[in-house]
């Protein structure tokens, strides 16, 4: 929470906790132990700003009813030197606080001095966590699902860093593996064609995009028929040396423009050939959880998966061993898995998020338990499994892009919204649920596009600051006395959803749902154009006008942190 809140949370629970042992001297509460007590904020602010349920707690202490505890608190109650100003019983014993006036000035107070810090806290106290997202596979174009785990991501890195954690965005490469071995044969089959006569038939599980054909084709363009000559394991290797890099470096350009930066894109590759892979496997041999049977080597995970699966498998029964190693030497996903887990928390990590499609559901628990069974912590890797998105045009599923007329991309969607829409509007429900992104309303420039209205009340506060300025009225610091005038309902309401800013994000960042911080801006400019409508400024006394215009700036200041953390452009004018 902000620090002003904080503090107003802190100096209420100690008059509380003085208000009971104030009793307990006077005789009006018996001898026992203070009880332990929430300070809360009611769904219904016209029912308190706080409430505590202190009468509540202390009835077993006290052997006496809630309500009587309540009134002999009150009756003890000093809120001399506090921000409040009147309290009240309500229900089964609960004790509502009323802030005064100058809470409310001291907010504004508080974004004034604070500006674009304002909202950042030291909740986090600088925990070095890394948010892995998208980790596309790079034998192809991304999809909808790499759009929504984007956005998803990179929000959520953002709400942890300014909740005060030190945040790493990676991106892991599977750059190795049966994959790749299916991308060198898809490659190889697709570029023979070009050649051959008789070229081979392309197997029915392999890639049969139209970006193999087009990679296959550019490679012929630069070589010519080389490969024809070479055996199949150097021509799938040549090619496979040819295409990942392109795919790779589409793949960045395409993050890049939908305004991702990540800080590493670790290649899976290099566990290979560092010999952390084989590393993980000697590992779990040491500890007794490997055994060898028809020439591969297993793991013995089902113990470790078990204490963290919450499902059983299909067939209803638990998980089962699992191979690590293949008859042929090659080590499965599972174990390049293990190991790249294993060297995130070896870098220091205290805590790693990995965004997941929904369809990796039944690797969770594995993964988890495969962290404890390598010697680390399963409980300190979190996963954020995210829902299907279904794209929508006139009330309609699509499938097809308009443009190519072949399966949606994401580079295709971001050719079609704005960057900011895809961002805002892939950020607007929580992982966990499906989503429908209407194509239609992402581009759209009025208020039923969430985006846009957010950015307009961001503009219509510019605007109203350039009119001012013309008038002669310049944005300043007001007085208490000044700040004081600002007492209708519409004025209240907006510089509470403010003073809740900070709790906001340390709520996002607690349950990994950046999704929180979205809703909260679209609330913060309702208020804002409920108050601009039922509020003037222009021809009001000076003091008042000047106080109006304070209360703008906060507006417009959080409006402007918010969409700047989530990487959205705050436009002056619309």
């Amino acid at each position: 929470m902000s620090k002003l809140v904080q503090a107003s949370v802190a100096e209420l629970k100690q008059a509380v906790e003085q208000a009971m042992q104030a009793a307990i001297a006077a005789g009006d509460l018996p001898e026992a132990p203070l009880p332990a007590f929430s300070i809360e904020t009611p769904a219904d602010t016209s029912h308190g700003d706080f409430a505590t349920n202190a009468a509540m707690a202390g009835a077993k202490a006290f052997h006496m009813a809630p309500r009587a505890i309540a009134q002999v608190i009150v009756n003890h109650l000093n809120l001399e030197g506090t921000y409040f100003e009147r309290t009240e019983i309500a229900g089964p014993g609960f004790i509502n606080f009323f802030l005064c006036r100058k809470f409310f000035g001291d907010i504004l107070k508080d974004v004034y001095a604070l500006g674009n810090q304002y909202g950042r806290s030291n909740y986090g106290n600088k925990e070095k966590i890394m948010v892995e997202f998208v980790s596309a596979n790079p034998t192809g174009p991304m999809h909808m699902g790499n759009a929504r785990g984007g956005a998803l991501g990179d929000c959520l890195a953002s709400v942890l860093d300014a909740a005060g954690y030190d945040v790493w965005r990676e991106f892991y490469v599977n750059d190795a593996g049966n994959q790749i071995e299916k991308f060198g044969l898809s490659l190889s089959i697709r570029y023979q064609q070009l050649f051959s006569e008789t070229p081979p038939e392309l197997p029915e599980d392999s890639y049969h995009g139209e970006d193999i054909q087009e990679l296959a084709k550019a490679y012929a363009d630069e070589h010519g028929d080389a490969l024809m000559h070479e055996s199949e394991e150097a021509r799938r290797d040549a090619l496979v040396q040819f295409a990942l890099p392109r795919n790779i470096a589409r793949m960045k350009a395409d993050m890049k423009k939908y305004g991702i930066e990540y800080d590493q894109w670790f290649l899976e590759s290099t566990l290979h050939k560092s010999g952390a892979v084989q590393a993980v496997v000697d590992e779990l041999t040491a500890r007794g959880l490997t055994y060898q049977q028809d020439g591969a080597i297993w793991y013995k995970g089902a113990a470790f998966t078990a204490k963290y699966a919450k499902v059983k498998t299909k067939d209803g029964e638990p998980e089962k061993d699992e191979v690590l190693v293949r008859q042929n030497g090659h080590p499965t996903y599972l174990a390049a898995d293990i190991a790249y887990h294993r060297n995130k928390f070896l870098r220091g990590f205290s805590r790693c998020i990995d965004i997941w499609g929904a369809d990796h559901h039944g690797h969770v628990a594995r993964m988890k338990g495969a962290m404890d069974a390598v010697g680390l912590d399963g409980s300190r890797l979190d996963i954020v499994l995210i829902q299907l998105v279904r794209l929508m045009r006139d009330g309609q599923v699509v499938r097809m892009s308009k443009r190519t007329g072949k399966a949606i991309q994401l580079a295709d969607l971001l050719d079609e919204v704005p960057i900011d829409a895809a961002r805002f509007l892939f950020n607007m429900r929580e992982a966990s649920s499906q989503m429908d992104f209407d194509l239609d309303l992402a581009v759209q420039q009025d208020a039923q596009n969430p985006v846009y209205y957010v950015q307009y009340a961001y503009a219509r506060i510019c605007s109203l600051f350039r009119k001012m300025e013309e008038a002669g009225v310049t944005l300043r610091e007001c007085s208490d006395e000044e700040l004081a005038l600002l007492t209708a309902p519409e004025e209240i309401q907006l510089i509470r959803h403010i003073a809740a800013y900070t709790d906001e994000i340390i709520a996002a960042a607690k349950d990994y749902d950046p999704a929180r911080i979205t809703r909260y801006v679209i609330t913060l400019a309702n208020l804002f154009h409920r108050f601009y409508n039922a509020c003037r400024i222009s021809g009001e006394e000076a003091s008042l006008a000047s106080a109006r215009l304070m209360l703008c700036h906060a507006v417009s200041t959080v409006i402007y942190n918010v969409l700047r953390m989530f990487n959205i452009s705050t436009p002056e004018t619309m």
